[in-house]
This record gives C-alpha cells, structure tokens and sequence, in this order.
C-alpha cells in the first residue's frame, strides 16, 4: 500500500514539474468550454436521445468483447470506424446551429463609426418606420383574429429562407404588412421577412423548432417562429390566429403577452438601439441620446 501512495505522489509531483501554468491552463479552460457549450447545445434536444444511444451502443461493444460475441462485435467496430461521418450526418442541423451561433456572436455588431450622422440616422428611420407599420399591421390583425409571423432579419442573412417564398422588396406600411396575411391572401402562408427596413419576402417556409419543452397548446407558426431564432440571430413576431397573443421569438426562447406599445419598444431595442456602437463609450452615449431624440439638439 505505501508502494502505491508513493507511485501517486511521484506522478503528482511529476504532474506539477511538467505544467505550464499559461499555456495548459488556457488549454484547460477551452477544452472545459467546449464541453460545457456541446452539452449545452445538445440539452433538451433530439441529439440528447441520439447521444444516449451512441453510449448504449459502446456499452454494447464491451460487453460483446468481453463475451465474446465475435459478429456482434464486428459489427460494432465497423460502425465506431464510420462514427465521424455518422455524427456529422446525424447531427447536422445541431452542427449548423452552433457554427451559425458561433459566427454572429461577438463578430456582428453594427458600427456607427462608418457612417456619418446623416446616414445612420436615415438608417434608424427606416427601421423606426418598419417597426410602425408592424405595430400597426399587429394591431389590426389581433382584432380581426388574424395570424402573422413576421422575420427581422439582423445580421445573420436570411437569402435561403427568402428563396422559399415571393420576392417583395417594398417599403413597409401598415395596410401592406396587413393584407399579406390577410387569410384570403395568396401570400398569408408563411412567414414575411423585413431586411434593412425593408419586406423582402412573404410565404417563406421557416424551419420548426425540435424543442420539446415548448407548449403543447402552440400550433405550427409559433413553432416556426422559435425555429427561425434558433438557426438565426433574426426577431420573430408572432400573432396568433386564435387567441390574438402577441409573441416576440428570439435566440430560441420564446416571450408572449405584448402589447402594440410594449412589441414596438421590444423590436427597437433588440434591432435599433443594440447595434448603435461608437469606438468611445462617451461617444456612443451622446450620438445615441441625439438619435434617440431624433437628431434635434
């Protein structure tokens, strides 16, 4: 016994003499994070359920090896040889997700600091002017009990999901966005999406959340709507046919109860005041104040 405990203190000992306190802790660090963001990834998820069955089937493999189950046993290592292309084939739509996650987080903010006042402030008033007429349209649809889903496209480009459905490029207004899902509109189908505060498309098929822990009492449009903020940084406004509720989809997570006032001061948080950076904090302050109030001093 104490021949162990020394074996043990000299590989500690041996440990600390070989570890480079910068270099393996960052290694540490992002290996830890990793694990830590595919756990994450994966929790509440289809892949979780696939991820059990990969263990069930290496739980498998071992107990075949220690058997002796010869075929069995051959099988399985054939299937492990392939595991790479397996996991990509399987877990695509997850493999997707975390690159498109990982390619606008931190990378994506607008920046003021290439734009001078005038532009920025035409570029504010195009979105205020989009958000208006979603307000307006939102608030005419709840009344006549009407379903809406609509798409604000951020930074993460929505040119796929456009192609599903009609080319519109028109400027918004609130009789516009209104009459797209009126239900006896050919374009009601579908989401609409608005690009730059612009419409770029309607009757675009979104892709549905596989979220388990959504309510079963949503139908398929909020389902999409959470889908659409899953697979993008986009803001997704739903109205739902039934009951008038006005929900607001964004990074997977679903928020609902709005009111015509609280949608519009949501969607300009969220696409407006979020993307307004300046080099200088103090700078970003005051240049925001001044657009907040409309360019007047």
């Amino acid at each position: 016994m104490g021949a162990f405990f020394d074996e043990l203190w000299s590989s500690i000992l041996n440990f600390i003499k070989g570890y480079h306190l910068i270099t393996d802790t960052l290694d540490i660090l992002l290996v830890a994070f990793t694990i830590f963001s595919l756990i994450k990834l994966v929790r509440d998820s289809r892949a979780e359920q696939l991820i059990k069955g990969f263990f069930l089937l290496g739980a498998a493999y071992v107990a075949a090896h220690v058997i002796g189950l010869t075929t069995l046993k051959y099988l399985l290592q054939v299937l492990f040889d392939n595991a790479l292309i397996l996991v990509a084939v399987i877990f695509q739509p997850e493999i997707r997700r975390a690159l498109e996650q990982v390619g606008h987080s931190g990378f994506s903010h607008f920046k003021i600091m290439g734009l001078n006042e005038a532009n920025a402030t035409d570029y504010i008033n195009q979105w205020k002017t989009a958000i208006a007429a979603t307000g307006s349209a939102v608030g005419q649809l709840q009344r006549e009990k009407m379903g809406a889903l609509i798409v604000f496209e951020r930074h993460t480009r929505l040119g796929e999901i456009a192609k599903t459905g009609t080319t519109i490029d028109a400027q918004p207004t609130g009789e516009l966005i209104a009459n797209i899902f009126f239900n006896k509109a050919p374009l009601h189908d579908g989401a609409t999406i608005i690009r730059d505060g612009k419409i770029l498309a309607a009757s675009c098929i979104l892709p549905l959340t596989d979220n388990i822990t959504i309510s079963r009492s949503l139908g398929t449009r909020h389902r999409a709507g959470v889908g659409m903020s899953e697979n993008s940084d986009a803001v997704v406004v739903i109205v739902s046919e039934e009951t008038g509720t006005i929900s607001v989809a964004k990074g997977g997570e679903l928020q609902r109860d709005f009111t015509i006032d609280s949608l519009c001061q949501e969607l300009e948080n969220e696409i407006i005041w979020k993307n307004v950076r300046t080099e200088e904090e103090e700078d970003t302050n005051r240049f925001t104040a001044w657009l907040r109030k409309g360019g007047s001093k």
